[in-house]
């Protein structure tokens, strides 16, 4: 299983834009992605900025589909233009 850990620090004025693309990205990744087992958007309670996706995936098959699907390759890089810097992502795998 892979864990993947994807923070963004959105700039103010662009946080309804990102939403409503994260949205679709959420629901395009939960209904259409094989070996999806978590995708979800969280918010910072101290920085409600800081949004961030908590992902699992069955393996790293999953997650490369998951990168190369057309809604992630749509959108994604449209998130990056909301950002005051780049995004930090990373990948975890369990071990206990």
């Amino acid at each position: 299983m892979i864990k993947v850990v994807a923070k963004n620090l959105v700039k103010a004025d662009k946080m309804d834009a990102f939403l409503d693309m994260a949205k679709v990205l959420v629901r395009e990744t939960r209904d259409k992605d094989a070996g999806c087992i978590r995708y979800e958007l969280v918010q910072g309670i101290d920085n409600p900025r800081l949004l961030t996706f908590l992902e699992e995936w069955e393996d790293q098959e999953a997650l490369d589909n998951h990168m190369a699907a057309p809604h992630f390759t749509d959108i994604v890089p449209r998130l990056g233009d909301c950002l005051e810097e780049p995004g930090e992502v990373t990948l975890y795998r369990e071990l206990l």
